[in-house]
C-alpha cells in the first residue's frame, strides 16, 4: 500500500482537475473488477456484480490547491483557493504546477500573520514582468503545495495531500480482494469532494446503493492544544457517528463494529464536530441510502506535513475488506 500511496502523491489532482489521476487509478482498476466508468463529473466507477445487497465503498481523488487569477505587470501571480486553504500553514511554501512547473507562495510585504487571507498573498515564479510569466503560466492554472511522504518515528508518516489518497489507497489495496467480495460492491474514486461533495452525490445517483461508506480521513484529538476528541493516531480505524454534515445510520455503525470486533480490527469511535466527507453525499444522493464511514485519523489536516499512523491505515483497509466479504 505504501508504493501505491507513493504514486498517487505523484500525480496532481486539484479539484476540478483530476483527469490524470482518474485516468491511472481506472487503468489499474480494472483487472479486478467487472465494469470500469468514467462519467460526466470525472468519478470512476467501479462495480463488481453480485447478488444481495449493493455496497458502494467512497474516496475522493481530489486535494485542495489554488488556481491562477491575474498576473501582475511585475510578474508576480495573483491566486484563489480551491477548497479550504489555511494560508497561515500555506505561507512561504513551495508550490508546483501541473505541468511541473515550481513557484513560491508569500504573503506581501508588510502583512502581519493575524491578517493572512487569500488576497494578501501572490505566488513568485521567478519572472520578471507580466509577459515573461505569461510565457509560462496562464490564468486558469492550478497548484498545490509541492507533494512530498517521509517516515517517522515507528509506524507514523507525514507529508501530504494524505486527504484522501490514503482513502484512494485504501480502495485500491483492497480491490485486490475483489474475488471474495460478498454482495454487489462498486468503488467509486470522486471528483470535488473539498469544494461541496460533488462527484460523490452524482455517482451514488447513478449506482442506487443501499449502503453507502466514504473511506477518507478525520482529525484527532492528541494534538497540543486539540479540542478533546475521541480519536488518536496509533488507534486503529475510526467508525464515523457523526460530523457537521451527517448523522450516519445507527444500524450500519453498529455492523461496521461488529465486523471490526469479529476480525480483530482495532476501531475508534468519531464524531467530528466541524467539517464532513462525502458520507453526507452518499447519504442524500437520489432517493438516499444508509450511509457510514470509515475514517482515517489524520494529524494536521490540510497542512503540508499531514500526519498518519500505517498501522491504523492498515486497520482501516482490512476493515473495508472485512465489511466488503460480509453478507447483508
Amino acid at each position: 500500500m505504501r508504493t501505491i500511496l507513493k504514486k498517487l502523491l505523484q500525480i496532481p489532482s486539484v479539484s476540478g482537475r483530476e483527469a490524470c489521476l482518474g485516468k491511472y487509478i481506472a487503468q489499474e482498476m480494472r483487472s479486478y473488477f467487472d465494469t470500469v466508468e468514467t462519467d460526466a463529473l470525472g468519478n470512476i466507477i467501479c462495480r463488481k456484480r453480485g447478488e444481495g445487497k449493493k455496497l458502494l465503498f467512497c474516496a475522493h481523488m481530489d486535494e485542495i490547491g489554488f488556481i491562477v487569477t491575474f498576473i501582475e505587470e511585475d510578474g508576480f501571480l495573483r491566486c484563489a483557493p480551491v477548497g479550504g486553504i489555511d494560508f497561515h500553514a500555506a505561507a512561504y511554501s513551495k508550490v508546483v504546477f501541473e505541468d511541473g512547473r515550481f513557484g513560491v507562495l508569500i504573503p506581501e510585504e508588510g502583512v502581519k500573520p493575524e491578517d493572512y487571507k487569500g488576497d494578501a498573498f501572490v505566488v513568485d515564479i521567478g519572472a520578471k514582468s507580466r509577459d515573461a510569466a505569461a510565457r509560462l503560466v496562464s490564468v486558469g492554472d492550478c497548484f498545490a503545495l509541492e507533494s512530498r511522504l517521509f517516515s517517522l518515528a515507528g509506524s507514523r508518516i507525514c507529508g501530504r495531500p494524505l486527504d484522501d489518497k490514503l482513502g484512494c489507497a485504501i480502495l485500491m489495496s483492497a480491490a485486490r480482494e475483489a474475488a471474495s467480495f460478498q454482495n454487489d460492491i462498486t468503488f467509486v474514486f470522486s471528483v470535488q469532494e473539498e469544494v461541496g461533495l460533488r462527484g460523490a452525490r452524482t455517482a451514488a445517483s447513478y449506482v442506487e446503493p443501499d449502503f453507502g461508506i466514504a473511506v477518507d480521513v478525520t482529525m484527532t484529538g492528541d494534538t497540543k492544544g486539540a479540542k478533546p476528541m475521541a480519536v488518536s493516531l496509533g488507534k486503529g480505524a475510526a467508525i464515523k457517528l457523526k460530523d457537521k454534515s451527517v448523522i450516519c445510520d445507527g444500524f450500519l455503525a453498529e455492523k461496521m463494529a461488529s465486523i471490526a470486533f469479529a476480525h480483530a480490527i482495532p476501531v475508534q469511535k468519531e464524531i467530528l464536530t466541524v467539517g464532513g466527507s462525502d458520507t453526507a453525499a452518499l447519504q442524500l444522493a437520489g432517493a438516499g441510502c444508509r450511509a457510514g464511514c470509515v475514517s482515517i485519523p489524520l494529524r494536521y489536516c490540510h497542512s503540508g506535513v499531514e500526519m498518519a499512523d500505517y498501522k491504523d491505515v492498515q486497520a482501516c483497509r482490512e476493515l473495508v475488506c472485512a465489511i466488503a466479504q460480509t453478507k447483508f
